[in-house]
């Protein structure tokens, strides 16, 4: 590894917010990542020249493009534009995703290139700004896109960057102004241990990211190292029944922070909050399910902690939309119903059976599951077994590796054998229409995190028209 990889200390000038960034190129390997592209955009909006790599043109790189951002998907120096062929000028930003033998990250460590991670970039930028940070293995991108909504709703300066697209921006990067950052804390390879917050919060410490902790002690040790992150005098929110301290928040408890009153109004949510100091009356949340109405709860509380008007709040999260892929609507009629969600862990599939129950009684649920990765299908098929039984009738498609080679003897017939329910069966992509159709469901959902997502418009396309 070049030593100027390691030598971040001087690039902290460089990245200030809202200052003359020091480089006039940066230039992406990944550049089409969820956090990757949000910070593309963000360069792109100081102004600085933006290029990059990435293996496949997606929805992503294709509206990177549209900025005009120069992309390609061969790996190789000659597509490489000419003025970033400059040691000095070029900032080089990858994701942990590439693998070491990437002949491009090669050529720019061996040529005495800055090159650093996606989260060390990120903790610079924020580093010089007043700072809130979501962390948690479960709700962090729905909680920072909740919290940057209502900062900007509330004509705070921020600049939020998402690990999801955003339905009210239809992006994942939100910019009023260059002095708040709202950032997505992310656990995996200890990424968030970068960040040095004024407000953090922690909304869940589940087993997760084996393959990277090899055992749950170790991420829960990961998230205590996080804790300590907060400045002097900064502020730590945590979940109600976290082993950890801080300003805790809770759905019907007597958590600091507490959902109360709570009431189903034409499909939405409508509640009190009880703070430290008062209780704030009649706010209305849209999105469906209890993990949500706690997601809802935390970006509150750190909107009001930071000094945000009771009445511009409660207007703001009125008129939250969502982010694409957490618990989408692709189709909502009478006679049916489907929905697309990122869930890819147990307890995100449970949270997302629940909000459809608690919506739809009665009704006859379908799930498509894709599980993402292989260690993780190993890790948690117990768990994903029990969750998966839960709904009328399971379809599971082959495991998305992602990052990872096959394990021996880990498949999806392997995990489909420890569902409990009967109604089970392995598909494949080609089949999954033809399935649905079988199914006669009343309400579809699709779920995981790897490539099902681009299966939703094919789905959608077929049912709209039949429905």
């Amino acid at each position: 590894m070049n030593k100027k990889e390691n030598n971040i200390s001087n690039s902290k000038k460089a990245l200030h917010l809202g200052k003359g960034l020091g480089w006039d190129n940066v230039y992406f390997i990944g550049i089409g990542g969820i956090g990757m592209s949000a910070l593309a955009k963000y360069f792109h909006a100081n102004k600085k020249y933006v290029a990059g790599y990435d293996k496949t043109s997606t929805e992503i790189t294709d509206s990177l493009v549209a900025l005009g951002i120069d992309i390609h998907f061969e790996d190789a120096v000659k597509h490489i534009p000419s003025s970033f062929l400059n040691a000095d000028e070029t900032l080089v930003v990858y994701t942990p995703a590439i693998h070491s033998g990437h002949t491009e990250l090669e050529y720019f460590r061996s040529n005495g290139y800055q090159v650093l991670k996606r989260s060390q970039v990120l903790g610079l930028i924020t580093e010089h700004t007043f700072c809130l940070a979501v962390a948690g293995t479960h709700g962090k991108t729905t909680t920072t896109s909740i919290l940057g909504h209502l900062m900007y709703e509330c004509n705070v300066p921020v600049t939020a960057f998402l690990g999801g697209i955003s339905e009210n921006y239809n992006s994942n990067l939100i910019i009023k102004g260059t002095e708040v950052t709202v950032v997505e804390a992310d656990e995996f390879d200890r990424s968030f241990l970068t960040l040095s917050p004024d407000m953090a919060c922690i909304t869940s410490m589940d087993a997760d990211h084996l393959d990277i902790y090899g055992d749950a002690s170790h991420l829960m040790k990961s998230f205590e190292d996080f804790s300590k992150k907060v400045k002097v005098n900064g502020k730590l929110f945590v979940k109600n029944g976290l082993p950890l301290k801080g300003i805790t928040y809770g759905i019907e408890d007597h958590s600091d922070y507490s959902v109360q009153n709570i009431k189903i109004k034409n499909g939405a949510y409508v509640f009190d909050v009880k703070t430290p100091k008062t209780v704030l009356k009649d706010f209305q949340f849209n999105l469906p399910g209890r993990h949500n109405l706690s997601n809802a709860l935390i970006a509150l509380a750190m909107a009001v902690e930071y000094g945000c008007p009771y009445r511009q709040l409660a207007e703001a999260l009125a008129s939250y939309k969502g982010v694409k892929r957490r618990f989408t609507y692709q189709i909502k009629t009478e006679d049916f119903v489907f929905i697309d969600d990122y869930a890819h862990h147990p307890e995100e599939i449970n949270a997302v059976y629940q909000a459809i129950r608690e919506m739809y009684p009665g009704k006859k649920i379908v799930a498509i599951f894709q599980p993402h990765l292989f260690s993780r299908t190993r890790d948690f098929a117990d768990d994903f077994a029990k969750s998966l039984s839960q709904f009328d009738e399971i379809m599971l498609l082959d495991i998305y590796p992602a990052r990872e080679l096959p394990i021996e003897g880990i498949t999806s017939k392997w995990l489909l054998d420890k569902v409990k329910n009967p109604n089970k069966q392995l598909i494949s992509k080609n089949e999954i229409v033809s399935k649905i159709h079988q199914s006669k469901a009343d309400i579809l959902l699709t779920i995981g995190a790897g490539d099902i997502g681009e299966e939703v418009k094919h789905i959608k396309k077929e049912f709209s028209v039949a429905s």
